[in-house]
């Protein structure tokens, strides 16, 4: 049986992450790496990543057509983008090409709470062309959403809802950077929510409403709140960098209400190296009901690590689905793969 063959597009931290694992996989080959940074186009993928072990080399293209169009192709992670509507012209040219696709986006962990049409579209157009397309990461894709739902499984009802990510983001590229604010003065941050032009964290809506669609119910209204996390101290990750009085991150909270009261009620303050004014980092989920339910992870599933794994380790899920648009709740549990992932295709 010939190895799952993989179209990397985005090189930048999750797309290098993704790499890496899927290099340690058996049963898995790398085809086509794509990324439009004049820094890497032309190079070797194993230069850029700083390895020696591994036999066959890619050279990183920003043709996108000329690696589909050369390539045999089973599925394309896709690591460029957060929002659907950016992700979207990317997503109907795999499609198109009858190639499914994993995204990092992560309003396309649920494009329906945000863009409902172009989901919509994308369920069809991947029905058409007999592929799946699935939007995953740690969150929205795991901690805030689909633990939830399945903590829930174990209870006759469910009052209310509480869930807590006191994250770093030091592991992040500068997307995610920039969409948080790191570095930014008060001034700019001010400046920047005034022009709407600060994401925060993308994906609280996307969680908030997966969760209510798992559980039958609607929800009457969704609303969400953004504070800056200023540093008292100089900060520094890999690919972001906070001087004493500026933006280490930025708090968000979330409400989904029914009949004016909050039903699911969420809190992500986010930021680059929490531990050093003593933030110790955590995931927290309280469901209210029979019977209640807590649980507490210290410290914080990693968000770098978690991402790339949900990705890599949904690859087979994504290929043996039925086509169309999936979210996590429509594919099986997501588990480590330690053997070959070739063992769990079904090639029929």
């Amino acid at each position: 049986m010939e190895n799952v063959k993989v179209l990397i597009w985005g090189f930048g931290a999750m797309g290098k992450g993704i790499t890496e694992m899927l290099l340690g996989k058996k049963g898995v080959e790398i085809v086509g790496v794509c990324d439009l940074n004049p820094k890497l186009i032309g190079r070797s993928f194993k230069e850029s990543l700083e390895i020696t072990t591994v036999d066959k080399d890619i050279i990183i293209s920003d043709d996108i057509d000329d690696i589909i169009n050369n390539n045999v192709i089973d599925i394309a992670i896709i690591a460029t983008d957060s929002y659907t509507r950016n992700s979207y012209p990317k997503i109907e040219k795999i499609v198109k090409a009858g190639i499914n696709v994993i995204s990092t986006a992560e309003e396309m962990a649920y494009p329906y709470a945000n863009e409902p049409k172009l989901a919509e579209n994308m369920s069809l157009l991947a029905k058409k062309h007999n592929v799946t397309i699935l939007g995953t990461g740690i969150n929205p894709g795991f901690v805030m959403d689909y633990l939830v739902i399945a903590l829930t499984g174990v209870m006759e009802n469910v009052q209310k809802i509480q869930v807590s990510r006191v994250n770093s983001l030091s592991p992040f590229g500068p997307t995610v950077m920039d969409e948080q604010g790191v570095g930014i003065t008060v001034e700019q941050y001010n400046e920047r929510v005034k022009n709407n032009d600060l994401a925060g964290h993308v994906g609280f809506k996307e969680s908030v409403f997966m969760i209510a669609d798992a559980l039958g119910i609607k929800l009457d209204s969704f609303d969400q709140q953004m504070k800056p996390i200023i540093s008292s101290v100089y900060r520094k990750s890999k690919y972001g960098e906070v001087k004493e009085g500026n933006l280490a991150g930025i708090d968000m909270t979330a409400q989904g209400f029914i009949d004016n009261d909050v039903f699911i009620d969420m809190q992500h303050p986010q930021q680059i190296e929490p531990e050093l004014e003593g933030t110790n980092t955590g995931d927290y989920i309280k469901l209210y009901g029979k019977p209640e339910v807590n649980m507490s992870i210290q410290p914080e599933i990693d968000g770098g690590i978690g991402t790339i794994s949900m990705c890599v380790n949904m690859i087979p899920h994504v290929i043996n689905s039925k086509p169309g648009l999936k979210t996590m709740i429509d594919l099986p549990v997501p588990r480590a793969i330690l053997g070959d992932i070739r063992d769990l295709i079904d090639r029929e």
